[in-house]
């Protein structure tokens, strides 16, 4: 992290801030299919990408006989932007997210080996991305790596909302302290003031969230955050933009604390980010199918 305090208050940072650990994983802190230097490149030249993030759920996909997401379209939110650092003025600037004003974005945290919250995001993306045009989802981000920073929570919300999209997901990794561990699903609060309605989607939402959680914690055998909420997984938040200003079914997803040595093993191992990915996609299908 460029600067511990433009997390605060941010999901990806949880309530703790920014900080390290000595975590590694197989992968050595590196990830197999993104890089801060260019994931979205990357992503396009592998078939998993297209420079901007959104596809037609066609291109490079290998449809099973069975396609239980045929028609369906999805927003994968990779949180955060490997660019976020270089740009601490622009994404400290505040943002209506309904309920008051937050910052446009934050550099979320990393573990000790120097693997980021961002680099973690946007490879999880990419493998969640196949996983769901397999199933015949079209599948949309709201960023892929090459914007110079952001977008903000507020845009990232709107693209879901342009999208229509049939479920949305955000993606993350907190940054609480060592010994804190495990995965939590951030809920909606029920929010209406200003521009921020959540009314119509806190059930959809907590469904969503809820089947999120159990494809999750099976595929990844992860258990729910033993530092939040009553251990059940769940935390419902009205702070988030990117949840405030949702007007389609939508979630953000703290796979693991990268400030913990045993979280920080898992999420920079690539044989482990692959069964995430597949946790996130059965969830989804779950709440879709």
């Amino acid at each position: 992290m460029v600067t511990g305090a433009l997390c605060l208050g941010a999901a990806g940072c949880g309530a703790f801030g920014g900080g390290h650990d000595d975590g590694k994983g197989d992968e050595g802190g590196k990830p197999s299919r993104s890089s801060s230097a260019g994931a979205g490149k990357k992503g396009g030249k592998n078939g998993d990408g297209d420079g901007n993030g959104d596809d037609d759920g066609q291109q490079g996909a290998r449809k099973p006989a069975k396609s239980p997401l045929q028609g369906k379209v999805i927003v994968v939110d990779p949180g955060h932007n490997p660019h976020n650092r270089d740009q601490p003025g622009k994404i400290s600037r505040p943002v209506d997210i309904g309920t008051g004003k937050k910052e446009c974005d934050t550099t979320g945290t990393s573990t000790n080996s120097g693997y980021s919250e961002a680099e973690f995001t946007l490879d999880l993306a990419h493998r969640l991305r196949t996983q769901l045009r397999e199933r015949g989802a079209t599948v949309k981000f709201t960023h892929d790596g090459e914007a110079p920073y952001g977008p903000c929570v507020d845009e990232r919300a709107k693209k879901g909302n342009q999208a229509q999209a049939d479920a949305a997901i955000s993606l993350h990794a907190d940054g609480a302290p060592s010994g804190s561990r495990g995965f939590h699903v951030i809920l909606p609060a029920s929010v209406h003031k200003g521009d921020a309605d959540t009314r119509k989607i806190v059930g959809p939402s907590r469904r969503l969230g809820t089947d999120l959680r159990d494809a999750y914690r099976k595929a990844t055998d992860v258990p729910p955050s033993n530092y939040l909420g009553d251990g059940n997984g769940l935390d419902t938040r009205g702070d988030l933009g990117g949840l405030n200003l949702s007007k389609v079914p939508k979630v953000f997803l703290e796979c693991g604390n990268m400030q913990d040595p045993a979280d920080a093993a898992l999420l920079t191992s690539a044989k482990w980010r692959e069964k995430a990915a597949r946790g996130v996609a059965d969830g989804i299908t779950a709440f879709l199918d």
